[in-house]
């Protein structure tokens, strides 16, 4: 059985359909049932922050595979709740019954990084290495940004001008992947031995926030901006009430000053197998 954490999610679905698709058994783990079912995967209910609901829903799992994000504006949550605590939930609970681990991290990820994501990623990926006896029972997927959830993001700020506006001046450059290449490594991962005790990074095209935007935008026009000033005043307004929505907007801010451009060769020539979708095709679908 493979094991999908936050298999509900944008990447845990596409997994969920490689696995299947491949005529593996499946488990879906979540918070709660989604409105729309995982095609063919069972659904089991628990949370990575609450390590007691773990044990019934990893039973009999050979691969388990984290998922999981601490991001969502919408969920009243932390990177530290979930990318960091959660996920050595999870470790535990998967080493526990003998299950292989598949965490999916950020490619850039070290404990001193100036995004909150990144240094808790790099406290999983830390807690993931350690303990996990000889040979390794882990594999480690890092990603890049996720070029369709940033698009669908943009397209959600375009209102009834169609014009999407970006948080602040989004100029510097940013490596955005396919989530469906990441998905690919992932499944990958879940079956394939030989990648055991490896770390892969799947990156794709480095564009600034501007340019990604522009994609979505009717010819002949350009993204709009809200003002950087503003949306730092937005995260210290929003700080005590929705401090997730607050956590987004300083982010964005960060991103803006913090080298996130990524060369996605080293890793396409150390497994040849992964996909390089031009992001462009992403709009055109």
């Amino acid at each position: 059985m493979i094991t999908v954490v936050g298999g509900t999610g944008r990447l845990g679905r596409l997994v969920c359909a490689r696995l299947v698709a491949d005529g593996r058994p499946v488990r879906v783990v979540g918070r709660r049932m989604p409105s729309t079912p995982v095609p063919d995967a069972e659904f089991v209910a628990a949370d990575v922050r609450a390590g007691e609901t773990l044990a019934p829903a990893l039973a009999d799992s050979s691969v388990v595979v984290s998922a999981v994000h601490g991001m969502d504006p919408n969920a009243g949550e932390s990177p530290s709740d979930v990318d960091r605590d959660g996920n050595r939930n999870l470790i535990g609970a998967a080493r526990a019954v003998g299950a292989a681990v598949v965490l999916v991290s950020v490619i850039g990820a070290r404990p001193d990084h100036p995004i909150e994501l990144f240094r808790m990623k790099a406290a999983a990926e830390a807690g993931l290495r350690d303990g996990g006896g000889d040979p390794p029972d882990w594999t480690i997927v890092r990603a890049s940004a996720f070029a369709e959830m940033w698009l669908d993001l943009f397209r959600s700020t375009a209102g009834a001008s169609g014009v999407p506006r970006v948080l602040g001046p989004g100029r510097n450059p940013v490596n955005f992947v396919s989530v469906d290449d990441v998905a690919v490594a992932v499944a990958r991962a879940c079956v394939d031995p030989g990648l055991r005790g490896r770390t892969i990074e799947v990156a794709g095209e480095d564009l600034s926030e501007t340019d990604l935007a522009a994609l979505v935008t009717p010819p002949g026009r350009r993204p709009g901006h809200v003002p950087a000033a503003a949306v730092w005043a937005l995260g210290s307004v929003l700080r005590p009430f929705r401090p997730s929505l607050a956590r987004v907007a300083r982010q964005t801010l960060t991103m803006e000053r913090v080298p996130l451009a990524t060369d996605p060769g080293p890793g396409h020539a150390e497994h040849p197998w992964l996909p390089l979708t031009p992001i462009r095709s992403l709009v055109q679908m």
